[in-house]
């Protein structure tokens, strides 16, 4: 079962929305009018009001006379329509700001060509068209800064609405939920027995809101379920950007790929076979273990394992055409996800982590698929050091987040700006677990000899030049001193240190 929209369900919603006794702030009715622009102004109107109505969509129908609701057919051709040489549906996604998932629909209603588009709610903030936000005031289209009051609750709308609140698919019945979802991964990930009947299935699952019970006895699948626990995404309006790239080069760059594929699972239900997918494609090493050779994976499992879920987890699905991706190289490998993070990448290991997707990482928590707030990151770079490998990247290309982990090179073919980092990196891990940075522990972590100590010392004042690092007690001899992170000046100039 898929949830493209089947022609009795879009007949069915046609008839459903006629039967209103007048357009609303959510649905306009038209019959041969397609201005262009007027499309994008009121995607914009429709999509910011659908949140002040607690809607998780509006729509456009044409062919439709307003006041009468008599279906009179239509002459508006959106599949055929341009904007000078631009199809009409990329030139408004070009338009709007930040995209919105928009659909255009088609289907014969009493003998009439009717055209339905549906827009989903904004979600982190309202949605502008050329620059200009709009709003529905009754049946009108107005610029949204005209009326203020309206603004305020939006926003106010938007701190308190979670993406998981969205709906992925509505008016379904029971069978078509458990079609749709991987329901017994839910039970098994909880460690709790399958439920006998559906009903008993349904109710577990609309405990944690990964469904929600519709008028008239139908179901509706969250954002939350779909995300987590579809069969496949793509079946999803919305979704299908969302599913899990896996691409492979051969060589340092992109240009040539020898295999690509996609994990359409929903998060949960398919993550261990996603981490397995990954792990098969990486570059290995061999190592002698007692006189027999073994082969390894470059990265250590734990460390792929929680950059992957945190990629997951903590993506803005705002951010319409983008998806998780993992791109493996000869040398590295780099897993993005879009949006911009909501932390500091320099401060990843100490400040407090912010997920705008928390129920998301709640139950992500629970099924322990990620670690307990903010001990994630620590576990990826202690590994890291554990395995004596460079330092992670972490950087932000665009509207996106992406982690970059090397494979094995000897600190002598390291540049500067790495073994900066990696010095910066062992100071925070050991400041929060409340240790002190020193010649030796940096010794430690590099492999480097004790009767190269002045080696470790060179890399400490490369970060300390930096201005990454710097000394906690600089009257102490070289080898007795202690590093903090360049953000502990504070916290030990209250302690009287510094």
């Amino acid at each position: 079962m898929s949830t493209e929209r089947a022609n009795d369900y879009l007949i069915g919603l046609v008839r459903e929305l006629c039967m209103l006794p007048c357009e609303t702030e959510w649905v306009e009715f038209k019959v041969n009018n397609s201005n262009h622009v007027e499309i994008g102004e009121y995607i914009s109107a429709l999509a910011n009001s659908a949140v002040l109505l607690d809607k998780p969509r509006a729509y456009v129908l044409w062919g439709v006379e307003d006041g009468t609701k008599r279906m009179v057919g239509t002459t508006f051709e959106p599949a055929t329509a341009k904007q000078g040489n631009e199809d009409l549906e990329h030139w408004l996604t070009r338009q709007l700001q930040p995209q919105v998932p928009f659909r255009f629909h088609t289907c014969e209603v009493d003998g009439a060509r009717v055209v339905l588009l549906e827009i989903d709610r904004a979600l982190h903030q309202p949605v502008r068209f050329s620059g200009e936000e709009y709003i529905r005031v009754s049946s009108y289209k107005k610029r949204l800064k005209d009326h203020p009051e309206k603004e305020r609750s939006l926003w106010q709308r938007f701190t308190t609405t979670a993406f998981e609140d969205g709906m992925a698919a509505q008016r379904l019945t029971g069978d078509d939920v458990l079609q749709l979802l991987a329901f017994p991964s839910y039970f098994d990930l909880l460690r709790v027995p399958l439920p006998s009947d559906q009903a008993g299935i349904l109710v577990a699952l609309e405990a944690d809101g990964l469904v929600r019970r519709s008028e008239g006895g139908s179901w509706s699948i969250t954002n939350l379920g779909a995300i987590l626990f579809a069969k496949d995404l793509s079946k999803f309006d919305g979704f299908r950007r969302k599913v899990v790239r896996i691409v492979q080069y051969a060589g340092k760059g992109r240009i040539l790929t020898t295999k690509e594929q996609t994990v359409s699972s929903g998060y949960a239900a398919g993550f261990e076979a996603l981490i397995q997918s990954v792990i098969a494609v990486l570059p290995t090493n061999e190592v002698i273990e007692q006189a027999l050779r073994k082969t390894v994976p470059m990265f250590p499992p734990l460390v792929v394992r929680e950059v992957v879920a945190n990629t997951l987890i903590h993506q803005d699905f705002a951010v319409t055409g983008a998806g998780p991706m993992i791109e493996v190289f000869d040398d590295r490998i780099e897993i993005t996800n879009p949006g911009q993070p909501l932390v500091p990448t320099d401060r990843l290991l100490d400040q407090p982590p912010r997920s705008r997707n928390e129920k998301l990482a709640s139950l992500m928590r629970r099924f322990g698929i990620c670690e307990e707030r903010g001990s994630g990151i620590d576990k990826v770079v202690f590994q890291i050091e554990l395995f004596q490998l460079p330092a992670p990247l972490f950087e932000t290309p665009g509207e996106s987040m992406r982690v970059v982990l090397f494979g094995h090179r000897v600190l002598k073919d390291m540049e500067k700006a790495d073994r900066v980092r990696a010095c910066y990196l062992h100071a925070c891990l050991l400041y929060v677990t409340r240790q002190p940075m020193t010649n030796t522990s940096l010794r430690e972590r590099f492999g480097i000899d004790e009767k190269n100590a002045a080696l470790a010392s060179r890399l400490l004042n490369e970060a300390v030049e930096a201005g990454m690092i710097f000394v906690r007690d600089p009257d102490a001899g070289t080898r007795n001193r202690t590093y903090l992170p360049f953000w502990a000046v504070a916290a030990t100039a209250r302690e009287g240190i510094a």
